[in-house]
């Protein structure tokens, strides 16, 4: 797991320096959006709603923006409806990658991903052709600050948590799907602040690659992760921490 704690660092770093706010506002409010279309406008009752929006929150997203993408979803605006899609696909060295799209222009998407992936040493695949590679995991960061690592610890063991690791100042935390809200309200109750929680994957059989090829299959997922319809990039490349520290020094 270090390796994936590891870049998940990284790219907590570059979301917190990048210059693209209004994009990664753009890429939460589809979230939200989705989130309410699908289970309504009430965050009480609708978990994915509220966890859409309290990532939202955390990335200091307007409160007004944040209402504005709940209407849309729930249908209180006149705006195109927004699409939530999967796209599969194999980059250098044959390692596979799911990404997670929220678009209003299904041509659009696929097409910027393809000529990402086909320009990038890779190319898109049939649906089913990765996914059985992944499984589903719930997934919760959160800043390790003034805190022992054993409390934060024995408070996500106690809730049901699977697994976690501490790396940087940052606390990652590994639940069953069906565990995330649990873990995550535990944690709150224990008085430790949550940063983010997500569902996420986990790649059951990781493909270990040459540095070189490794490092390219880090840029061709930054370049999908910068694409405003694509909402999340996972592989199955096994994150070593050489392979982490030649894509950051890169």
């Amino acid at each position: 797991m270090s390796g994936h704690s590891k870049w998940s660092t990284i790219k907590r770093a570059k979301a917190a320096t990048d210059a693209k706010r209004g994009q990664l506002f753009s890429k939460l409010g589809g979230e939200i959006a989705v989130a309410a279309r699908l289970g309504g406008a009430d965050l009480e009752t609708n978990y994915r709603l509220k966890m859409s929006v309290q990532r939202a929150r955390s990335a200091n997203m307007p409160a007004a923006n944040i209402d504005r993408a709940i209407q849309r979803g729930a249908g209180g605006t006149n705006e195109t409806d927004l699409f939530e899609l999967t796209y599969e696909g194999y980059g250098p060295g044959g390692v596979a990658i799911f990404i997670d799209v929220i678009t209003d222009n299904r041509n659009r998407s696929v097409a910027q991903v393809r000529n990402v992936l086909d320009t990038s040493g890779g190319h898109l695949a049939d649906s089913g052709s990765v996914a059985w590679l992944f499984e589903p995991r719930g997934e919760i960061s959160l800043p390790l600050g003034e805190l022992e690592f054993d409390e934060i610890f024995m408070a996500a063991v106690d809730a049901g948590a699977e697994d976690m690791e501490e790396e940087d100042g940052a606390v990652f935390v590994w639940t069953r799907p069906d565990r995330l809200d649990a873990v995550r309200q535990e944690l709150v109750g224990a008085g430790i602040e949550v940063e983010k929680a997500e569902l996420g994957r986990l790649a059951t059989s990781p493909v270990d690659l040459e540095e070189r090829e490794a490092v390219q299959v880090l840029r061709l997922v930054e370049k999908l992760e910068d694409l405003d319809d694509v909402r999340r990039v996972d592989t199955n490349l096994n994150l070593r921490e050489e392979i982490i520290e030649a894509y950051a020094t890169a």
